[in-house]
């Protein structure tokens, strides 16, 4: 039967119809639905059409930058200074709706750009339609649809198998991690994926009513979706000022009004400042913005992030385990010679004869299985009555020819078991010089898949295989290497083979290497995952256990890997990145996938994470500075006789001028450092001296208002300068090291500060200062250096005395 490809583009699956009974039918397995049955399954809403889009809406990115807690205090801010009269403070307003629009519009931006990387790796499906068998999106399977599925696949929708036999794993949907063997008459859950075999089934339950469908839907209705630690910690801090804003603003008010006796306007300009003061409002769109930036720069990279959060978890990424084939070689073998072990009973051409019999009766599911059919694929009269398929779990395939006997192709270890010896000192050798070596047995009696018995098997030849190293391997494993990032191997290849290969790409500690199958306690396995770096016969289970072996141990692991035992390490690593030429089930488990399927793209993209998370770290201390500030200075206002000293509008000025602008151009920069610690501690720590630099000289300037007596005016204008002028400072640390991008935006951020105090000061507030108001502001412009300089040494010591007494504490345990 012919594979037919579907010639149309791919389109955006539509929304889901209302549904209109249809009869069920059991289509012969040959032939399928007739495109009658298919159009009027598709017209009455029957397709198995997704449950929730990739991307949000136009609707939801519009209405979830509009409709937030802050946009909703700064409307009813701006609606108490509209009651008062004070007008010329309202300019927070234009910024938030100035910030509001940027985030819509890189939002928006980001879901187009996803949107057609989406299309371009949307899942595709096999199925039977009269007669033809066709590649479509699965998006457009319907109910009564025959869908043929092979090693690798994920299945799209619940089904019943027709013919043929899978072995099948259910553990991404179930929990479940062993392959579960599927006949004629028994279901398949859709979210599984298949480990070996192939057959035909009929589709049950698609769209909405599938198995997978039903868990996503009940999980959205339970639980929130996992956010990243940088996101979820701005989601508690912007929580704890929206507890803490209502009660402290009517308490601010209250003082002001009552106790100060400034008047109505006064008062409520004062508590509007304090308030704008404590809101962070463009930190959230900034880290927002950011990411959705940081995902078109991958996507243009040929780099789908279908989860975000994956962008940051990147940036902290300090183990990469990395599969052989595929990823450090070239996907597709190569069979090299065969070298005869018992050369009395067996010669060449018979050996060959039962390779090319052997071939044309299993099923070419793997990379190795379809080299060995490219170089067997001779003219044969052998049927075979029986196969077993390969696993990795065993990792050997067979088959029984009635007449000829049964026969056994695989590593050569599994196969013999405890006889290995034999064969040890023929195979080691080829292995050391990187080839794969597969065992050609025959055996006495019917093979099973739960077990061989190696007295039964009698060697016949050896048969070598190789991968070219991908020219790009050394020099990106160099790349990681200079990063900090500790390279794993970890494959189902013997280790002595595996470890020349790693050797030959460049990759550090590729002499330190294990076999797995001697492994047998999960306690060896954790201790074997930090001691080597080469791990050979990996089964599927224990990729998985090595991944949380090396997360336990305090690592942030990423996996790459493209083949369909990858799939559960894949899901379990704290990044999962797969290779878009292989299995689709090892697309559908990662949360970034190489549309490309080139290793060599890795660099980029862990660079692009810490690129973005580390900028957004330093532009959110910008933010924190006044944060901070506002918040200290508005509770010990709340015991003290002195009015809040700055207004909102120039509170907007200093924010614009050394927060928002230079934030927005910090978070574009190249910086690619490994990204350590929580992400509020590090914020918080860069952003206190700035902070406590703020409080301490607005605290002395109120006692020398509260001394001297000036206005409050006069106090309002030092504030606001002495305020803009320690912010230029906070910037001036933020941009170091200095380059000429950083200059310029200093630069430009001093520069418009001083234009703006001395040609535009009126127009923010500021009035004239007399002598003597000049020359204490003079002095507190000196003093405001000491003290910020003062508070950067105070932490910056006793970050190093920390780490002292962790390194000590280390060296002891």
């Amino acid at each position: 039967m012919s594979m037919k490809k579907n010639e149309r583009k791919p389109t955006v699956p539509e929304q889901p119809r209302p549904r209109q009974e249809v009869p069920r039918v059991t289509p012969d397995p040959t032939q399928g639905l007739t495109m009658e049955q298919v159009q009027l399954r598709h017209r009455a809403g029957w397709a198995n059409t997704a449950v929730e889009s990739p991307t949000k809406s136009v609707g939801q990115i519009v209405r979830e930058n509009v409709c937030t807690f802050f946009n909703f205090i700064f409307i009813v801010l701006a609606a108490l200074l509209i009651a008062v009269g004070s007008f010329d403070d309202m300019l927070f307003l234009l910024i938030a709706a100035a910030n509001t629009g940027i985030g819509i519009i890189q939002q928006l931006r980001s879901k187009q750009t996803i949107d057609k990387l989406n299309l371009l790796s949307a899942p595709r499906a096999k199925v039977v339609r009269e007669g033809n068998l066709l590649s479509i999106p699965a998006a457009q399977l319907v109910r009564d649809d025959v869908a043929e599925f092979s090693a690798g696949d994920q299945i799209p929708a619940d089904a019943t198998v027709l013919a043929g036999q899978v072995q099948v794993n259910e553990a991404l949907i179930t929990g479940e991690a062993d392959a579960i063997t599927k006949k004629p008459g028994e279901g398949l859950l859709s979210g599984s994926f298949i480990v070996s075999g192939k057959c035909r089934a009929r589709l049950d339950q698609v769209g909405a009513d599938s198995y997978a469908a039903r868990l996503t839907l009940e999980a959205k209705k339970n639980v929130t979706a996992g956010k990243s630690e940088m996101m979820a910690s701005l989601d508690k801090l912007i929580r704890f000022i929206g507890i803490v804003l209502v009660p402290l603003g009517v308490a601010l008010f209250i003082k002001e009004y009552y106790f100060l006796e400034l008047g109505a306007k006064q008062a409520v300009v004062s508590t509007v400042a304090a308030l704008i003061g404590m809101i962070p409002e463009g930190l959230y769109l900034l880290t927002s913005v950011a990411l959705a930036v940081s995902v078109v720069r991958l996507a243009r990279g040929k780099v789908l992030a279908q989860d975000m959060s994956c962008i940051e978890t990147l940036a902290r990424v300090d183990v990469l385990c990395v599969d052989k084939t595929g990823t450090i070689t070239e996907p597709h073998m190569e069979v090299g010679e065969t070298v005869l072990l018992n050369e009395e009973r067996w010669s060449g051409e018979a050996v060959t004869e039962v390779l090319n019999a052997f071939y044309r009766a299993v099923d070419a599911d793997n990379d190795t299985a379809k080299a060995m059919r490219n170089k067997f694929h001779g003219v044969s009269v052998w049927h075979a009555s029986h196969t077993i398929p390969f696993t990795s779990a065993t990792k050997w395939s067979g088959a029984v020819f009635p007449g000829h006997g049964a026969y056994l192709v695989g590593a050569p270890e599994f196969v013999l078991g405890a006889r290995y010896a034999e064969v040890k000192e023929q195979v080691e050798p080829w292995s050391a010089k990187g080839y794969r070596v597969l065992l050609v047995a025959e055996y006495d009696g019917v093979p099973e898949q739960r077990g061989l018995s190696p007295q039964r098997v009698s060697p016949m030849a050896l048969v070598l295989l190789s991968n070219r190293v991908r020219a790009a391997a050394p020099k990106t494993f160099q790349y990681f290497a200079e990063q900090g990032v500790h390279v794993k191997v970890i494959s189902g290849d013997n280790p002595i083979t595996v470890s020349e290969v790693a050797r030959q790409a460049g990759i550090p500690g590729a002499e330190h290497y294990v076999d797995a199958a001697a492994l047998k306690s999960d306690g060896d396995l954790e201790r074997a995952a930090v001691k080597y770096t080469v791990f050979g016969r990996v089964t599927p289970g224990q990729k998985r256990k090595l991944v949380r072996a090396l997360q336990k141990a305090g690592h942030t692991v990423a996996m790459t890997g493209d083949g369909v035992n990858d799939v559960l390490a894949l899901k379990d690593a704290d990044c999962g990145i797969a290779l878009a030429s292989g299995a689709e089930a090892a697309c559908h488990a990662a949360q970034l996938v190489l549309l490309n399927s080139d290793f060599s793209a890795m660099p980029k993209v862990v660079a692009e994470g810490r690129r973005v998370i580390n900028n957004i770290q330093r532009a959110a201390a910008l933010f924190l500075v006044k944060n901070i500030f506002s918040f200290c200075l508005s509770i010990i206002s709340l015991f003290a006789s002195f009015p809040y000293p700055v207004t909102p509008l120039q509170l907007s000025l200093m924010s614009a001028l050394t927060i928002g602008v230079p934030s927005f151009f910090l978070a574009l920069e190249p910086n690619h450092s490994l990204v350590k610690g929580r992400f509020l501690g590090n914020v918080f720590r860069a952003a206190l001296p700035g902070g406590l630099t703020d409080l301490l000289v607005i605290l002395g300037l109120e006692l020398f208002y509260w001394a001297f007596a000036f206005t409050t005016e006069e106090l309002s204008t030092m504030a606001a300068i002495l305020l803009l002028f320690i912010g230029l400072l906070v910037l001036y640390q933020v941009c170091k090291p200095f380059d000429w991008k950083r200059r310029v935006v200093w630069g430009a951020m001093a520069g418009s500060s001083a234009v703006a105090v001395l040609g535009f000061g009126s127009s923010f507030g500021l009035s004239p200062l007399n002598i003597q108001t000049l020359l204490i502001l003079l002095v507190f412009l000196g003093l405001s250096y000491s003290v910020l300089r003062f508070m950067l040494g105070f932490f910056q010591n006793g970050d190093a005395l920390v780490n002292a007494v962790k390194n000590r504490g280390g060296k002891r345990n």
